[in-house]
């Protein structure tokens, strides 16, 4: 019961933090009211006890007692910070907001195992999913509106863009990378969200790209091609195999996928449109698949470049990346593993956010490939158990210790064990030698823990994602 009396402690400082901030105040307000639901629960546990579950119970307020922190935090830092980095942090800090608000669902899921009947009630009205999704979308469209009003009120001269930018640059010291802050925040303020598209099927007529002049990537199956629809740019695949697939067939197949990928909305999982059928009346109809465009491409070919990652943007992305299998992971109701977690399934956009893909549309896609088997993840991000027995139940704790590897290579920049090409070595090193490849000797030491602790041995000794997005959130606002 040690950890009950800090949760309370922790809630009561964030109410006060939530009330002085001076933007993104109806997320803020959000924040606590959700926040004084779960305390009641939690002074709920401390009356009731750990119920049957107490292992299980004392983690998650152990871990809720983390996120409490993190919140903490990031909304004392905001309310100190100077104006103009106040309001660029507004506009990131509204994402941070997701993150916040699933692990708070997330305890209070757990909590209601041991609550009784008048208070689980409380719970399903508060933290509801589609009531949750839809309030958090009313409160961002109100913090845009205050947020566009405070860079206003930045600069008098509101002729353009442009010029807004250019006297933010004249009155105030900052660097390149503050600048570029402001321009994607008026960009993007300008922009409808691309989380209030519907995935659907998209009519041939509805893109534009520029086939078949020159595709941007090319594979056995398919050609990728930069394109727009509604006004958003987006990466288009077309499958060039020659397929049996029916267009009935694969309507329903996609038809059966939206529900759950819907489920899996996040600025951090690659945004999918839907698919595209041309040419649907011809003996060989185009077969098209449209998502999110990321300018960057794969997170490995970022690392292989030449672009500079001082290490708060390399912390930033592992954060992000962290972010992306959370949302996968979050809870039993929604639980999901990736099954091929590697540097190539997340793909890096603009400001280097990185995003999580090679899943969405999954069934979909592979009704479209020719060659129909799964493909599973290289052994080079096996875990040691899967080493050991390819009979290992495929579980969270494996994909935790394969997402070590793709941080592990973010810091590095490295490929991974480069000097092994057969399983069997693998295996040796890995298994056998328990060894873990060294990180770089300026990695900042929490950073250092958390990737060896993905990499642990044991499944147990891995954080779980949530973990992870906490303690990575932590090292971001410390920066």
């Amino acid at each position: 019961m040690d950890i009950i009396e800090p949760i309370l402690a922790i809630a009561e400082k964030l109410y006060g933090l939530c009330e002085e901030v001076k933007a993104n105040k109806k997320r803020c307000q959000r924040l606590a009211h959700r926040v004084s639901t779960l305390t009641e629960l939690v002074k709920a546990v401390k009356v009731q006890g750990f119920g049957k579950e107490p292992k299980q119970v004392e983690r998650g307020l152990y871990e809720l007692k983390q996120t409490l922190e993190l919140a903490e935090n990031i909304v004392r830092k905001y309310t100190t910070i100077n104006y103009l980095k106040r309001i660029t942090k507004a506009f990131h800090f509204g994402e941070e907001f997701i993150s916040l608000n699933e692990r708070l669902n997330d305890a209070a899921q757990l909590l209601s195992l041991v609550l009784q009947v008048e208070h689980r009630d409380s719970i399903v009205k508060v933290f509801q999913e589609a009531t949750r999704l839809r309030e958090d979308e009313e409160d961002r469209q109100s913090d845009c509106l205050e947020l566009r009003s405070l860079l206003q009120s930045l600069v008098q001269d509101t002729r353009g863009t442009n010029t807004m930018v250019d006297a933010v640059q004249r009155t105030v010291e900052q660097t390149h990378r503050d600048v570029q802050d402001i321009k994607d925040i008026l960009e993007s303020l300008g922009k409808p969200s691309v989380y209030l598209q519907d995935i659907r099927e998209i009519k041939p007529e509805e893109l534009t790209y520029d086939f078949p002049v020159k595709p941007i990537m090319t594979s056995s199956h398919s050609e990728l091609y930069k394109g727009t629809y509604n006004k958003f740019t987006v990466a288009i695949k077309r499958y060039t195999c020659l397929l049996r697939t029916h267009p009935r067939e694969l309507r329903s197949i996609f038809n059966k996928e939206v529900e759950t990928m819907k489920r899996f909305e996040s600025p951090n999982i690659l945004r999918m449109f839907g698919i595209c059928v041309q040419d649907e009346n011809e003996q060989n109809p185009s077969y098209l698949i449209v998502m999110e465009y990321c300018e960057k491409g794969s997170l490995r070919q970022v690392l292989d470049s030449n672009c500079n990652l001082p290490w708060d943007r390399k912390t930033q992305m592992c954060l992000d990346a962290a972010q992306g299998l959370y949302r996968l992971h979050q809870s039993e109701e929604k639980f999901k593993v990736h099954g091929s977690i590697k540097s190539s399934s997340f793909l890096v956009a603009a400001g280097y956010r990185v995003k999580l893909g090679g899943f969405e549309l999954a069934q979909t896609e592979t009704s479209l490939q020719k060659n129909k088997h799964k493909n599973s993840s290289s052994f080079y991000y096996s875990s040691p158990q899967q080493l050991k027995s390819v009979n290992h139940p495929y579980d969270k704790a494996c994909e935790i210790y394969s997402f070590g590897i793709v941080l592990w290579e973010i810091a590095t920049r490295q490929v991974p064990f480069k000097d092994c090409s057969k399983h069997m070595q693998i295996y040796q090193k890995v298994f056998e030698e328990r060894f873990i490849e060294p990180l770089p000797s300026d990695c900042p030491r929490q950073l250092e823990v958390l990737i060896n602790a993905c990499r642990s041995f044991e499944p147990f000794e891995r954080p779980t994602a949530g973990v992870l997005v906490d303690k990575l959130c932590k090292l971001v606002e410390e920066e």
